[in-house]
């Protein structure tokens, strides 16, 4: 049996004598933010960039060296990859994961992926295989690390997040929340298993992913997850966070993300994940939550 293992954000890399060699696949918002970083401290820091791959390859040509431009995703194992960090959709993981994890570290930006659970079966079998470790980040969750050692104390009772978010910021399948209308206020989209609830918000529920992760006794089934629509949310995402433990304990946190309308992910995730970043120092065939 796989397990995670929790890890100080504080462990930077600068001891490595040789730069950790970082493929980018994805270039939205927080792929340029990554980029972006690891061209200005990245030396500093231990990092240097191997790659940059997004489906779009002119939205590269301005902001990223030619030689570190990658057309074809497939040519990866080319690069001499150290660490791939996958910041564009859970489809990439499903598509491209167990090859990344046969000749490198990988970095999962989008671990609703891992809800399905074929996949998360083959990718930690390859990590073992190939003694390579599958990064999850934490993102937006608050206290992931507290979860996990409640979890792994076998205390773990119950666990249960609301995310709730301008509409403009949901990404939904099937056209879910397509009539929403300012001034509506708040509506419940969804209440039930965070794996149920993957598949219909892959890109909006990481943090929910993380936490069910982290409480593994629980698992994506076990834990619940609901999302709300609210027009008054205009400047921030509000994420809260139940855990309950034997004989009463309970533990609730409330974390206002700022973010802009429109915005997928708030604003503090974008530092949250370069913290992650910076421990990926692989750990051999293990899942690391960071």
């Amino acid at each position: 049996m796989m397990h995670i293992f929790p890890i100080a954000l504080t462990y930077y890399m600068t001891d490595i004598a040789s730069p950790i060699r970082v493929g980018i696949v994805g270039y939205g918002h927080l792929g340029q933010f990554l980029v972006d970083r690891i061209q200005k401290e990245g030396l500093a820091a231990g990092l240097s960039l191997a790659f940059v791959w997004n489906r779009n390859a002119d939205k590269l040509i301005e902001s990223v060296s030619k030689d570190l431009i990658l057309t074809d995703l497939s040519d990866f194992t080319q690069t001499n990859a150290d660490l791939i960090v996958e910041v564009c959709h859970p489809q990439i993981v499903k598509d491209f994961g167990v090859q990344f994890l046969s000749h490198a570290n990988f970095l999962v930006g989008s671990p609703s992926a891992l809800s399905d659970s074929q996949l998360d079966q083959e990718l930690r079998l390859t990590a073992k295989k190939h003694g390579k470790t599958l990064y999850v980040p934490s993102g937006a969750l608050w206290g992931g690390q507290d979860i996990q050692r409640l979890n792994d104390s076998g205390s773990l009772k119950a666990l249960s997040i609301r995310m709730s978010k301008h509409p403009s910021c949901f990404r939904l399948a099937g056209g879910m929340l397509s009539d929403w209308a300012e001034e509506e206020g708040r509506r419940v989209l969804f209440h039930g298993s965070v794996a149920e609830l993957c598949p219909i918000a892959p890109n909006n529920v990481n943090t929910m992913a993380a936490a069910a992760i982290a409480a593994s006794t629980l698992g994506f089934h076990g834990v619940t997850g609901e999302i709300v629509s609210d027009t008054a949310l205009a400047d921030y995402h509000l994420v809260e966070v139940e855990v309950t433990g034997p004989e009463g304990f309970s533990v609730k946190t409330v974390r206002r993300n700022p973010a802009k309308l429109g915005a997928v992910t708030g604003s503090a995730t974008y530092n949250s994940f370069w913290s992650s970043l910076l421990v990926c120092k692989g750990h051999g065939g293990r899942v690391y939550l960071c």
